[in-house]
């Protein structure tokens, strides 16, 4: 009688075993189940974070245009200048393999932000400044900088609005740096600046041509300009700044 008993004993342990396979396939299969949910709610998270992140960009993008474009409208003069400037500071700061993320090129595009606060008489002068309105002119990054201060979204631009008149040689404005202690995206600007006031018509002298403006950028290397961001400009053909500016026009 002792045989079956044992053979009983066996297959209870066996349908047992059977039994906790099954229920550990269906706890696996519940799991990767869940799993699938899960990615799939991340992956609808991260599609709705893309979309805010690109409005709130564009909304961004936005804002900054519009104060750009309010200190343009001043001044007739400088039509799309900031614009112009800021693709050809991009151009220069690729030749010279410097990064430039949204923020930089937000503060190319709003250097001259403070110019609000300058009179018109000044602003507008035909003729050279005189030493006192000079002054008054050059106010105008500090208070580009502080117009921008509360926006944190424009912690980087605001370097640029601030030092884009900081010359190598340290006799720039608002805070004397000279060298290497000027911020590197204000150096690229700074040439990318002159290149487009010197190729742009002005009230007080015609402008000049690209080759022309090239030779006195060049001249110019290791007194106002970076010597090795001129270097990277003088990589760049007349014709790819040519370019920019019949695209921006």
């Amino acid at each position: 009688m002792s045989p079956p008993a044992r053979i009983s004993h066996g297959s209870d342990t066996v349908a047992s075993l059977r039994a906790k396979l099954e229920r550990l396939e269906r706890e696996a299969a519940e799991r990767e189940r869940q799993l699938e949910r899960y990615a799939a709610d991340l992956r609808e998270i991260f599609k709705q974070e893309r979309i805010r992140a690109q409005e709130l960009r564009r909304s961004y993008t936005a804002t900054v245009l519009a104060l750009a474009n309010a200190v343009e409208a001043r001044d007739a003069y400088t039509g799309k200048h900031a614009e112009r400037v800021a693709a050809y500071g991009l151009r220069v700061a690729n030749a010279a393999g410097v990064d430039c993320d949204t923020q930089v090129e937000f503060g190319f595009l709003l250097h001259d932000v403070g110019k609000v606060a300058v009179p018109d008489a000044i602003l507008f002068k035909p003729g050279p400044l005189t030493p006192e309105e000079r002054a008054l002119m050059s106010m105008h990054p500090q208070i580009g900088s502080e117009i921008l201060r509360h926006i944190d979204f424009l912690d980087e631009a605001k370097v640029v609005v601030r030092h884009h008149h900081e010359r190598w040689d340290g006799s720039g404005y608002p805070d004397a740096l000279d060298g290497e202690s000027i911020p590197v995206h204000a150096r690229v600007f700074a040439v990318a600046d002159a290149l487009d006031a010197l190729t742009t018509d002005r009230p007080y002298r015609p402008a000049v041509g690209w080759q022309q403006a090239r030779q006195i950028i060049r001249g110019a290397a290791g007194s106002q300009f970076d010597p090795d961001i001129v270097a990277a400009y003088d990589s760049v053909p007349d014709e790819a700044f040519a370019r920019i500016r019949q695209g921006i026009a």
